[in-house]
């Protein structure tokens, strides 16, 4: 029997989660017996819990507070379409505290609730599941699926908050009255990545490519724990807050370093690459880095170990597109995120030759143009053909720029607009649609896992040839030393940065910024001050280009490396102690 997982149509009576309450469901108009004895409905209620998967990754996760946007607005990679105090802007400036640290999220994207309410439905569903109607394999497959699911919500937690209440399989009823202390940051771990060798030792070690793929694979068994134990070995984690009271420091990170904890994270790295079921999607005969555009786009692919699959839509279209487009866009990458891309040859733009000032995005790596939209730059028209959208200033330039994606300052503009995973044939108006799977681990990633792990572990020589495979596959000119750009015989520390770097731009806007910039413990230095924006005048056919500053002040302060426990719980499990700083 197969599960279609992404294609049982889900009623909303069938459940209703009620965040008022710690893991609390309430069944609403059919009883979990008539769940249950039913196969249909219990791989529909199965079903419900991957539907959440994509809750961090949700490009318009904080509609609901009247902006838009997702994590990467509470980093230096972005900023939004105006100062509303959505999540985004209260992290970046400073003002999370434990009775708004779930203010703003949309239905069902929130930090806390969202996970323990799916981390209860797995429970309920292994309570369920050895009386319901199936083969034992597809049972077996299942519980496994199950297990991987309760991991990868609770491995959400963790990466924000630290150590938190493990439940194990047991289900609360709404009447329970619950006091629970949280576990240590080393128990958390630990059961996380029990649950995912677990669940890897029963799925098949496959890749889907018909109606089941979306499905959890051994391979995202494996991916998991590889992100899991790269975050467990980080700084942030792995020793970082060594000033927390004492009686705090088990729960907010191991409380002392350990340098072993970095091999461990690239041994898991090096098992997903030793699998040989993924590769990188290269295609550089098209036209450089046309296999980086291309991954986005493609539901099916070799290199989503985890996706969180699409209806064929133009969503992010929608979303990201300036004005002219009809698009919102909801998030404006920054200057910052536009200086970290280096030039064709693999170079920094201030080492590089093929760097021009006075015409600052040519030349650039091809990842650039597939990331960014800026000035100057032809894209597709709402009536289909391509036409250049210009964000010079509307005052102070000879033309006077009379379109709608011109810098103003009451537009919260950054000068530039998102493209990346966008299909470049499609403007919000226009006809069409495309086929896509948000990526919530893809292949690129293990790459970037391993290359951070083994460096931090004592051998950069060894990050060299995953770092080469991700410059080949962007189009990036290998050079005659064949190093891509990469500066040969880096250390360890000369090696972090360009690694960083990497990653930074590989991965932007990819729900991993947030995470990266905490755990790397350098939120302090990259979200102070402004972000940076770039200010263009025009006259006649030259531009002038100036580093300007976004209205959003920046103002981290240290003990927003972890989030705080919400109030509510605190006041509802007296047990359960706050983060330190809140």
């Amino acid at each position: 029997m197969k599960i279609f997982i992404f294609l049982i149509v889900l009623t909303s009576t069938l459940y209703s989660c009620q965040n008022s309450k710690f893991l609390d469901d309430k069944t609403v108009g059919i009883s979990a017996e008539d769940v249950f004895t039913d196969s249909v409905r219990t791989l529909g209620f199965l079903n419900r819990i991957y539907q959440d998967m994509g809750f961090s990754f949700d490009p318009y996760r904080f509609s609901a507070a009247g902006g838009a946007g997702n994590m990467e607005l509470a980093t230096d990679n972005a900023e939004g379409n105006n100062n509303v105090s959505v999540w985004g802007n209260a992290y970046a400036q400073g003002v999370i505290a434990p009775s708004n640290v779930l203010t703003g999220f949309a239905a069902n994207k929130d930090l806390w609730n969202t996970p323990y309410t799916n981390i209860r439905r797995v429970n309920l569903l292994l309570t369920k599941l050895p009386n319901a109607p199936f083969t034992p394999a597809t049972r077996t497959r299942m519980v496994a699926e199950a297990r991987f699911l309760r991991a990868f919500y609770y491995y959400n937690m963790v990466s924000v908050f630290g150590g938190i209440p493990l439940v194990g399989d047991r289900v609360f009823e709404i009447n329970d009255l619950i006091d629970l202390p949280r576990n240590t940051f080393e128990e958390s771990i630990n059961y996380i990545v029990q649950e995912l060798d677990a669940a890897a030792q029963t799925l098949a070690p496959v890749v889907y490519k018909d109606i089941d793929f979306g499905r959890i694979t051994n391979g995202a068994c494996m991916a998991l724990k590889s992100r899991v134990l790269l975050y467990a070995a980080s700084p942030l984690f792995n020793g970082g807050l060594s000033d927390t009271p004492a009686e705090l420091s088990s729960l907010v990170g191991y409380p002392n370093y350990d340098k072993n904890r970095w091999q461990v994270a690239a041994t898991a790295a090096e098992a997903v690459i030793n699998s040989h079921k993924y590769a990188l999607n290269v295609d550089n005969d098209t036209r450089p880095g046309n296999g980086f555009y291309q991954v986005f786009l493609k539901r099916m692919n070799s290199e989503y170990i985890l996706a969180y699959n699409r209806s064929t839509q133009k969503e992010l279209e929608a979303y990201y597109l300036p004005p002219t487009r009809s698009g919102s866009s909801v998030m404006k990458p920054t200057h910052n995120l536009i200086a970290a891309f280096p030039m064709r040859d693999g170079k920094p733009t201030d080492e590089s030759t093929l760097y021009d000032p006075n015409n600052p995005y040519a030349n650039r790596d091809p990842r650039f143009d597939y990331s960014v939209i800026y000035n100057g730059l032809s894209y597709v028209s709402n009536t289909g053909p391509k036409t250049t959208i210009y964000t010079y200033m509307s005052s102070g330039s000879n033309p006077v720029n009379s379109t709608n994606d011109a810098y103003t300052p009451n537009n919260y503009s950054t000068g530039y607009y998102s493209r990346k995973m966008l299909d470049e044939n499609l403007a919000t108006n226009t006809a069409g649609s495309t086929e896509r799977g948000w990526p919530l681990i893809r292949y690129a990633e293990i790459l970037l896992n391993y290359a951070e792990a083994i460096n931090e572990a004592g051998f950069p020589d060894r990050a060299y040839d995953k770092l080469k495979e991700l410059r080949e596959r962007a189009g990036i000119l290998a050079g005659a030393d064949h190093l891509y750009g990469l500066k040969a015989g880096m250390n360890v520390e000369q090696m972090r940065v360009v690694i960083q770097n990497e990653r930074r731009i590989e991965l932007a806007f990819e729900d991993h910024r947030f995470n990266d910039i905490r755990r790397w413990m350098i939120a302090e230095n990259v979200l102070k001050g402004f972000n940076k924006t770039i200010i263009i005048t025009r006259n006649d056919n030259t531009f002038t280009y100036l580093v300007g500053s976004a209205l959003r002040p920046l103002n981290f302060r240290k003990a927003m490396y972890l989030l705080p426990i919400p109030l509510s719980e605190i006041q509802k499990m007296p047990l359960m102690r706050q983060n330190p700083g809140y």
